[in-house]
C-alpha cells in the first residue's frame, strides 16, 4: 500500500478534561473499507465540518462515501422500521467494511436525473406548484375549489350509483350515493400540455393484408399474441388489403376501445392500434425508450401545443381564478425569480404562513443559482448539475443539525461565478452543525474544506487507497498528484486557429435567447460559455445541432451526459462494438462459432444465466447476491473457458483494464486490430483504467460522456458538440482531455465546447459568451473573440474569472 500522509491539526475529537462521554463522538470512523476497488481503506472523518475527497476518476471516492458510509447509514435507518414496512423499503446490502462508528442520518443529494414522467415539472417535485394550489383554493377570486381543482395531474371524476348497507339480521337497504371530484387536468391532452397526431402511414402499408405483414409498428408481429388477436378477433379479414376495408372495418383496426373477446378459449382484450400505441408508446417517457422505438414515434407521431389549454395543461375553470390578478398557469410560465418577488406582493392573513414557507422555497431557488427556471419546466429536462441543485433546495433552512449531508460533484454546470454560491451555502450546511461530505474535483471547492481525503494513486485497480489526510496546507506539501495539481493554471495560447468557415446562426429564439444572431468558427475549437441558464443548451439544442446537421450541413454528432441505456449485462466492451472482433477471434482460433463467447449467448452459464452471481430474494432484508458455484463468477460454461487466444480465456480478457487489452490485443497471436483501433480511442479519452466488463449502470456521468466520445471518434461527422467534457476529470486529466481536443481538430473536425472550466476556456482557439445573467437576464452574445481578447476586454463574468485565473487564481467575489 502507498504511505498515508497525514495532517490532523487542530482534531476536533481531542479528548480535554472533565470533558462529557458525549462529547467525544467527534469523528466518522471508517476501518477496513473493501467496496469496489477500496483496499482496505480506513479514514477518520471530523463531524460538523466540510469534507472533501477528491482523487483521479475511478480512484475510489465514491465507493468510499456513497457506497460505503451513506448506504451504511441508509441501511442502519431502514433497520429501525419494522418487518412490514421495510417491505415497501428498497433492500440494502451491509457495505463490505470491517467497523463503521459514529454515523448520522445521511442525507443524499446526487445528480440522478430527476423523474422523467411527462407531468413532472420543477413545480411538483419541490412542492412549490402544492403550495401555488393552496394557496389559489383558499384565496384565488373567483372561488373554484379544493386544491384538486387546480392540479393537471387529477381529472374531474364523477359518479352514481346504488350502494347497499347492511343492517343487522340480515337486512339490508340500498342508498343512493353520488361521488364528484373537481380536478384541474385539461381533459383533451391529459394534463401533458400536449396533444398527438399519428401519422397512419407509418403504421401501416395498405396495399397489403395484416396475414401479409402490413403493420410496421415494433413488435407488432403477427406471429406471436397480436397476430392471434387479431386473426380471432373477428372484426375483420386478416386476408383482405387494408385498403379494401370499410368504414367499420377500419374504425376497428384503428380506435376500438379496449374489448374483451375469446381466442380459441383463452380470454384476451382487444384494442385498436391508436388507444395502444398511445398506452404502450406515447406514455412514456421518449427517452426513456429503446432506439427503434424511439425512431418509430419520432417517425410516426407529430407533437403539437393543445388547443384547448393553450399548453398550460389545466382546464379553463382551474385557469379562471386569479390571486393579484394572476391566474396559476400564468405564475407558473413564469421565471421563478420574478415568481418570488410578486410572492412578496401577498399580504392576505390568512394564509400568512403558507405564503411565507412559499417565499423561502422560491427565494432558495435563487439563492442556490436556479431562479432563471420556471415551475412549468418539465423536470427531465433538468442537466444532472440542476437536478441536484432542486433537490437541494429542500434542505436549505431546514431545522435539521447533526445530520450528514452528501454531495457528489455539486459544481457541475456552474459557471466559476456561481461556484462561490454553492461553497456558500455548503458552509451554510456545515455552519447549522451539519456534517458535509462532498466528491470534487473543482480546486476552488477543494480550498474551502476543512479536512481533505485524497484517494489514489491511480484509478481502478491502480486506486484504492487513502494517499492523504488532511488539511488543504498539507494537502498542497503532500506531493500526490492533487496536491501538485492544486494550484495549476492555464496558459493563454500564444497562437490560435484560423477558421475554415462559419455556420451562420440567425434570429435564434429559443427559450431565453433574445433572436440572438452569431457565427460559430469551423476548424477550430469553439468554445460556449456563460452563467447556469444564460442560453448555452438553447442555442445548441435549438440551432447550433439543426443547422449543423441540415441537408448540405458538416454532419454534427452531439456528445452529452444522460445515461446509456443497458442493464448490468451492458459493459465497455459490449456497448463500444469490441466484443465482437474479439469474440470472432476467439472463434478462429479455436474453430468454433462466435456465439459461445457471448455471456448471453450459446455460452453462457446455464445455473446463473451468464450473470457471473446468483441472486436470493431475501423479503424485506438484503438480496444476497452470491458467485455462482458453477462457474466461480466467470460468467460462461466450463467448456468455453478451454478454448484460449494468446494464452488467455473470453472471461480473462473480459476482467482485463482498457489498458491491459491494448497491449494484449495489440501485439502477437492475439493482436486483434478491429478491436485495438477501439481500445486506444478509449485510451485516449482517458478511460484506460476501466475493466472491459464493468457493469454500465456503475459509470459516472463523466465516464458515460467519454465512452460515447470514444464511440463516436470513429465516425465522419464534420462538428464535434461536446457538454461539458470536464465533469468528474481530476485536474491532472484536464490536460490529457486538452490533448485529445487538439488532435480532434487537427485531423479535421470542427469541436464546440460547452464548458466553464477555465483551462478549457484559455486553450480555445475562439469563445462564445452568453449572459449577461441567467433566464430573462441572459439570452445574449455578450462577447466573441480569442481567449486573450476576452481576457483584455474583462467586461463580462467570464473574461473577469479567466483573467484571474490565468493570472494565478481563482476569482473571489467581491
Amino acid at each position: 500500500m502507498a504511505p498515508v500522509e497525514t495532517d490532523h491539526g487542530g482534531d476536533p475529537a481531542a479528548r480535554g478534561p472533565g470533558r462529557h462521554p458525549a462529547d467525544g463522538h467527534d469523528l466518522i470512523r471508517v476501518q477496513g473499507a473493501r467496496v469496489n476497488n477500496l483496499r482496505d481503506v480506513s479514514v477518520e472523518l471530523p463531524k460538523r465540518r466540510l469534507s472533501v475527497f477528491t482523487g483521479v476518476s475511478g480512484s475510489g471516492k465514491s465507493s468510499l462515501v456513497f457506497a460505503t458510509i451513506a448506504a451504511e447509514s441508509q441501511r442502519l435507518i431502514n433497520e429501525t422500521y419494522s418487518a412490514f414496512v421495510q417491505g415497501f423499503m428498497p433492500s440494502l446490502a451491509r457495505p463490505e467494511v470491517d467497523v463503521l462508528e459514529g454515523l448520522t442520518t445521511a442525507i443524499v443529494v446526487d445528480q440522478e436525473r430527476l423523474g422523467a414522467d411527462p407531468r413532472s415539472t420543477v413545480g411538483t417535485v419541490t412542492d412549490a406548484h402544492a403550495m401555488l394550489r393552496i394557496l389559489f383554493s383558499r384565496v384565488g377570486r373567483p372561488h373554484v375549489g379544493a386544491p384538486s381543482a387546480f392540479s393537471f395531474n387529477t381529472p374531474s371524476v364523477s359518479a352514481s350509483g346504488g350502494l347497499t348497507v347492511e343492517r343487522g339480521e340480515g337486512r339490508t337497504r340500498t342508498e343512493k350515493v353520488t361521488f364528484e371530484r373537481l380536478g384541474g387536468m385539461c381533459p383533451r391532452c391529459e394534463g401533458r400540455g400536449q396533444v398527438s397526431d399519428i401519422d397512419l402511414s407509418a403504421l401501416y402499408d395498405d396495399s397489403l393484408s395484416l396475414n401479409q405483414g402490413a403493420l410496421t409498428i415494433p413488435g407488432y408481429s403477427m406471429e406471436g399474441w397480436y397476430g392471434r388477436i387479431f386473426r380471432g378477433c373477428g372484426y375483420f379479414d386478416p386476408d383482405k388489403p387494408i385498403k379494401d376495408f370499410t368504414k367499420r372495418e377500419l374504425h376497428d383496426l384503428l380506435h376500438r376501445e379496449p374489448t374483451k373477446i375469446k381466442v380459441e378459449g383463452i380470454n384476451l382484450t382487444y384494442a385498436g392500434l391508436i388507444p395502444q400505441i398511445k398506452k404502450s408508446f406515447l406514455a412514456k417517457d421518449i427517452d426513456a425508450v429503446q432506439p427503434h422505438v424511439r425512431a418509430f414515434v419520432e417517425r410516426a407521431v407529430t407533437f403539437g401545443t393543445c388547443p384547448d389549454c393553450d399548453g398550460t395543461r389545466l382546464t379553463a375553470l382551474a385557469r379562471s381564478a386569479k390571486v393579484g390578478g394572476h391566474d396559476i398557469a400564468e405564475l407558473c410560465s413564469w421565471q421563478i425569480s420574478d415568481l418570488a418577488a410578486w410572492a412578496r406582493g401577498i399580504e392576505e392573513p390568512g394564509v400568512a404562513p403558507l405564503v411565507a414557507g412559499l417565499r423561502h422555497l422560491l427565494d432558495s431557488f435563487t439563492a442556490i443559482g436556479l431562479g432563471y427556471l420556471s415551475l412549468e419546466r418539465p423536470s427531465g429536462s433538468l442537466s444532472g448539475g440542476e437536478a441536484q441543485r432542486t433537490k437541494m433546495i429542500r434542505h436549505l433552512g431546514s431545522s435539521l443539525t447533526d445530520v450528514t449531508y452528501v454531495f457528489d460533484e455539486p459544481t457541475i454546470g456552474l459557471h466559476p461565478h456561481d461556484i462561490e454560491k454553492m461553497n456558500e451555502l455548503l458552509l451554510q450546511l456545515r455552519d447549522k452543525g451539519n456534517t458535509v461530505l462532498v466528491v470534487e474535483h473543482k480546486p476552488e471547492t477543494i480550498l474551502r474544506a476543512d479536512h481533505v481525503v485524497d484517494l489514489g494513486p491511480g484509478a481502478g485497480s491502480g486506486g484504492g487507497e487513502v494517499v492523504y489526510e488532511g488539511s488543504v496546507e498539507g494537502l498542497r506539501a503532500s506531493g500526490t498528484l492533487t496536491g501538485r495539481h492544486l494550484d495549476d493554471r492555464a496558459r493563454l495560447k500564444d497562437a490560435v486557429r484560423t477558421p475554415t468557415g462559419v455556420l451562420e446562426i440567425r434570429g435564434a429564439d429559443t427559450h431565453n435567447l433574445r433572436d440572438v444572431d452569431v457565427d460559430v468558427p469551423m476548424g477550430v475549437l469553439a468554445v460556449l460559455t456563460g452563467v447556469a441558464g444564460s442560453g448555452k443548451s438553447s442555442l445548441v439544442d435549438g440551432s447550433l445541432l439543426a443547422l449543423a446537421g441540415a441537408d448540405g450541413g458538416p454532419g454534427v454528432v452531439a456528445v452529452d451526459q444522460s445515461a446509456i441505456r443497458g442493464s448490468r449485462r451492458s459493459n465497455p466492451a459490449t456497448y463500444t462494438g469490441l466484443l465482437d472482433p474479439v469474440r470472432k477471434a476467439f472463434a478462429k482460433a479455436n474453430g468454433v462459432k462466435p456465439g459461445l463467447f457471448s455471456p448471453n449467448s450459446d455460452g453462457a452459464c446455464p445455473v446463473c444465466n451468464g450473470a457471473g452471481v446468483v441472486f436470493t430474494d431475501l423479503a424485506m432484508m438484503a438480496g444476497v447476491a452470491a458467485p455462482c458455484e458453477e462457474c466461480g463468477g466467470r460468467r460462461f460454461l466450463a467448456s468455453v473457458l478451454e478454448h484460449r487466444l494468446g494464452g488467455r480465456d473470453i472471461s480473462e480478457v473480459l476482467a482485463m483494464s482498457v489498458e491491459e487489452a491494448e497491449r494484449f490485443l495489440g501485439a502477437g497471436e492475439a493482436r486483434v486490430p478491429a478491436a485495438h483501433s477501439v481500445l486506444t480511442r478509449l485510451l485516449d479519452v482517458g478511460l484506460g483504467y476501466l475493466t472491459l466488463g464493468q457493469p454500465l449502470p456503475t459509470l459516472s456521468g463523466g465516464e458515460r460522456q467519454r465512452l460515447k466520445l470514444a464511440t463516436h471518434m470513429k465516425e465522419k461527422a464534420g462538428v464535434l458538440v461536446l457538454d461539458e467534457p470536464t465533469t468528474g476529470l481530476h485536474l491532472a486529466d484536464v490536460e490529457q482531455l486538452l490533448g485529445l481536443l487538439d488532435r480532434l481538430v487537427d485531423a479535421g473536425r470542427s469541436v464546440v465546447v460547452v464548458e466553464h472550466h477555465q483551462a478549457v476556456m484559455a486553450h480555445a482557439d475562439w469563445i462564445i459568451d452568453l449572459g449577461p445573467g441567467a433566464g430573462h437576464d441572459g439570452g445574449r452574445v455578450v462577447f466573441e473573440g480569442t481567449p486573450a481578447q476576452l481576457v483584455a476586454d474583462a467586461s463580462t463574468l467570464t473574461g473577469q474569472h479567466l483573467a484571474a485565473y490565468v493570472d494565478g487564481g481563482p476569482a473571489r467575489e467581491g
